[in-house]
């Protein structure tokens, strides 16, 4: 859905629990303060569900702005990171990676005070997004053109304890529910010779403490904090520790504070009073069932939390707070199928696997049709695209022509059919040189295919609400 979907499976447990049942005598004063293995192995299920998300962003956090060696770093808190380049088949380090906009990267640290987020006038030909994540995976709020508009303007960031007065000269604040946030800003490549039009509007975007917006004196610096260490590839195998460790970051709230409670009894997050580590072998093998169990929730909700529109899953996930209102497992599935995604007002990420009729895309048996009756294109503000990934892998694939999606912005250079309709042709091999304006080069192998409708149209035609819009996603058709 987006260039943050990490792979991610819980480990395998049978495997896991065996080994664990042969390392000898259990922690029994850690096993006696623990709950029973009935409750745990509960505690451990409502404990993934709810921790998934949190510990996802944990790990990025780490590996972007905190660990300088990592391959994925970006830059330090409070710096800007802008990429001047989308993405294409050598990324591999995310799946479902987007290629439509090249990104810049910001990761705030709001403890000390406030930041602002200043952006510049963006002609409106041209959509431009600066979605603000939390450490809860809540969209708290959005700048662009959808939300404020083209002009130029100052927005406040805070975090969750700053009781301030918005001053003068600023156009919106948004409070954070965390300490440690993330702002990723998307701008719009109508084509590879607009790149240096893009570098620019990135050269305008600013971040620089409330403190010298207002050019006064810095507030004392917050303390240094030694995070532990975390990466995506080490979830599977240390998600409860992972979430100890973020859990000091997650300010309780009326809506987690049962589970907070929960998982500190089995030595997870604040107010513990016995150490994960020091759980029983027998009660750690509780909570690896319990893990699988939640994880197999977030699988099913993820199967039926869509609606299947001429086989693309269409559904909405992401949002802030009041939007999720405590429903972890929604929380969980979005995070999982592909963390920091938009809310639905913003993009919608139509997805499929399988043709019209319900049969597996395989680029290497056939050839297939995406038809798009005149007039009835994805109804948006902005500009809508359907990009092509590897069905297994779930990234960018090489072609002899780089093309790894079509957009609205490449409809003047497509071939039109005598009935106004454009059709997209999904092979491997080249639907023939009169026919290559409309092909979208497919993997000799299974397909998997992702709409992005960014600024979707809410009057007239349109595909809102996700699961129950008016314009339905036509279906892919086998050709041969």
């Amino acid at each position: 859905m987006n260039p943050f979907t990490y792979r991610f499976q819980v480990l395998a447990l049978s495997g896991a629990i065996a080994s664990l049942l042969l390392t000898g005598c259990a922690q029994k004063e850690a096993a006696s303060s623990a709950p029973g293995i009935a409750e745990t192995k509960a505690i451990a299920e409502e404990g993934f569900i709810y921790g998934l998300p949190i510990v996802m962003n944990y790990a990025v956090m780490n590996e972007f702005a905190v660990d300088t060696k990592s391959n994925q770093f970006k830059a330090p808190f409070n710096e800007i990171n802008n990429q001047h380049r989308v993405a294409t088949y050598q990324d591999t380090a995310v799946v479902t990676p987007n290629s439509d906009t090249p990104y810049s990267i910001l990761w705030l640290d709001l403890r000390s005070e406030p930041m602002v987020i200043s952006v510049p006038a963006v002609d409106k030909a041209r959509y431009y997004s600066v979605q603000l994540i939390d450490g809860n995976a809540y969209n708290y709020g959005y700048i662009g053109s959808r939300a404020t508009g083209s002009e130029a303007g100052d927005y406040l960031v805070t975090g969750p304890d700053w009781k301030g007065e918005t001053p003068a000269g600023i156009n919106k604040a948004f409070q954070s529910t965390t300490p440690f946030a993330l702002t990723i800003f998307r701008t719009q490549l109508f084509n590879p010779a607009d790149m240096p039009a893009v570098e620019k509007v990135q050269a305008g975007y600013k971040v620089q403490p409330l403190s010298a917006f207002l050019k006064q004196p810095a507030p004392p610096a917050a303390s240094t904090i030694d995070f532990v260490p975390a990466t995506t590839a080490g979830i599977k195998e240390n998600f409860f520790p992972y979430l100890d460790a973020a859990l000091q970051f997650v300010p309780a709230s009326a809506d987690n504070k049962d589970i907070l409670a929960k998982l500190a009894s089995i030595g997870v997050g604040p107010g513990k009073k016995i150490a994960y580590k020091d759980l029983s072998v027998e009660h750690k093998a509780a909570v690896l069932l319990g893990m699988k169990q939640g994880d197999d929730k977030v699988d099913q909700y993820l199967t039926t939390g869509s609606k299947d529109i001429n086989g693309w899953k269409v559904g909405a996930f992401f949002g802030d707070q009041a939007f999720y209102n405590g429903d972890w497992l929604k929380r969980a599935a979005g995070a999982k199928g592909g963390i920091y995604g938009n809310d639905g007002s913003e993009a919608v990420y139509p997805m499929t696997r399988v043709d019209a009729a319900g049969e597996t895309l395989d680029g290497s048996k056939h050839a297939y049709t995406l038809n798009f009756p005149a007039g009835q294109f994805p109804p948006v503000n902005s500009f809508w695209s359907v990009t092509m990934y590897d069905g297994k892998s779930q990234f960018l694939i090489q072609n002899p022509i780089d093309r790894y999606l079509i957009n609205s912005p490449m409809l003047p250079s497509m071939k039109v059919n005598a009935d106004g309709s454009v059709t997209l042709y999904i092979q491997k091999d080249s639907p023939g040189k009169d026919k290559e304006s409309n092909w979208l080069p497919a993997p000799n192998d299974t397909i998997y295919l992702v709409m992005r409708l960014y600024w979707p149209k809410t009057e007239g035609v349109s595909i809102l609400p996700a699961n129950d819009g008016t314009w339905k996603p036509p279906g892919v058709v086998k050709a041969s």
